[in-house]
């Protein structure tokens, strides 16, 4: 009896123990901790209740967060950097150098000034020109270049020995004029000497140099056996009439065109005239046949003692050009 009711007790007991893990259970599932996620039908929100509590308690964690980097500057993403104060040296400190590459040298621009003209002379006119308009027969100067035949005639000349200077161009007025004068006072290379220096154009200048090679030296050497030491001439430029006769035409003299020959005299020291040789004087005269019959092949006009009396005592020689091309030797 006593076991039978120990064992009711226990039965008794057993159940009460169930029945509070029944309500335990019941009470859990009651509470919601843990519930399935609602579908979606379109009517409701998207985000399910247990989503929209766990967003807001991350909100709330974001923006304490935020408020305490806010309050504290100095830490955190959103920490504001102070300016770096730079140290200024004091005066007895050198200063750190600084080396800069050297940049390259690029020369400066020259200025550009225009290039002075030529103030006007008192026989200049301006005419409108800066500096007038220069007049070459005012001023005596050459109003042509030289031309070819000019340089190949002094070409020539240099090889014959001429002995010969530049000089100025000359014009006096009218017919009076040498574009391009020489200076002529030798030939042979210095050999033989023309006394005095004489004023002549390229062209009478190469003619008398042929003259004295060809002939008068090889005639000279032939009847004498000594050579030429000087030539003494009369006349050579000079702006005047034929003969100095007024009323006749201009001379050949006026343009450098002739030459006079009056004395020659010879390596022994003697001395061969041109005037009229005496009666007895028959190398003489037979010389001064001879050259002036010659010199018709070099020069236009040959004229000596005998012809008139203005060339009683010279011999004188020209290149005038003739419309027929005739030869004057008398």
């Amino acid at each position: 009896m006593s076991f039978a009711l120990s064992s009711a007790m226990n039965l008794k007991r057993v159940s009460t123990i169930l029945a509070l893990c029944s309500c335990m259970a019941l009470s859990a599932c009651g509470m919601g901790d843990v519930r399935r996620p609602m579908a979606d039908v379109g009517n409701g929100t998207d985000t399910p209740v247990a989503d929209q509590s766990l967003a807001s308690e991350e909100s709330q964690q974001v923006a304490s967060e935020a408020t305490e980097q806010l309050s504290n500057p100095q830490s955190g993403e959103f920490a504001v950097q102070e300016p770096e104060v730079l140290s200024v040296p004091d005066a007895g400190q050198q200063p750190d150098t600084l080396v800069v590459p050297d940049a390259p040298q690029v020369a400066e621009p020259k200025p550009y000034s225009l290039p002075e003209s030529e103030p006007a002379s008192d026989d200049a006119e301006s005419y409108g020109y800066p500096g007038g308009i220069r007049d070459p027969i005012a001023r005596g100067e050459s109003a042509v270049a030289m031309s070819g035949s000019e340089v190949a005639c002094r070409t020539q000349l240099k090889r014959l020995g001429v002995v010969f200077q530049e000089r100025e161009p000359i014009n006096d007025g009218g017919v009076c004029r040498i574009d391009h004068p020489l200076t002529v006072s030798g030939f042979s290379s210095g050999r033989i000497k023309l006394k005095p220096s004489a004023t002549l154009n390229c062209q009478m200048t190469l003619a008398f140099a042929r003259w004295v090679k060809g002939d008068l030296s090889p005639s000279t050497r032939l009847r004498y056996l000594s050579g030429i030491n000087t030539i003494h001439q009369a006349s050579s430029y000079s702006c005047r009439t034929m003969s100095n006769q007024r009323g006749r035409a201009m001379s050949e003299h006026s343009k450098g065109n002739a030459l006079d020959i009056a004395k020659i005299t010879l390596n022994n020291g003697r001395d061969i005239k041109v005037q009229k040789p005496g009666f007895f004087a028959f190398r003489q005269r037979g010389l001064l046949n001879t050259v002036r019959s010659d010199a018709c092949d070099y020069f236009t006009t040959v004229l000596g003692p005998g012809y008139d009396r203005f060339h009683r005592d010279h011999f004188h020689f020209d290149l005038m050009q003739r419309r027929s091309g005739h030869r004057a030797c008398r």
